[in-house]
């Protein structure tokens, strides 16, 4: 038996097919937004948002939301704290993020 998946683009706007549509994102009031537009409907939000962006002050890209159990912390040596982590019999990854415990270990005994 054989499957045939097919993939059909719409416009979020008028809900017509279109072959062109693309995502696109915009943000407000801090809540973040995506819609599939093709072309045309694209230059209808553009020129509804215009008069408000030619306004506006430029934020810079916006930032993505990292929660702080993904991010490493200031002056951790993360190299450092594999190394003690493998002659303390921890088993631990040579990439990605160092667990909590063993992070909190090496605290403790630094």
């Amino acid at each position: 038996m054989a499957q045939k998946i097919i993939t059909i683009f719409t416009d979020d706007l008028t809900g017509e097919e279109a072959e062109e549509a693309q995502t696109h994102t915009f943000s407000i009031d801090g809540v973040a937004y995506e819609i599939d537009l093709a072309p045309d409907s694209y230059e209808q939000m553009l020129q509804a948002f215009g008069p408000f962006v030619n306004a506006a002050r430029k934020q810079g890209r916006e930032k993505r939301v990292v929660s702080r159990a993904t991010t490493s912390r200031p002056n951790e040596n993360t190299a450092a704290i594999r190394a003690w982590a493998k002659e303390n019999g921890y088993n631990v990854n040579d990439r990605g993020r160092v667990p909590a415990e063993i992070r909190e270990a090496y605290a403790k005994a630094n």
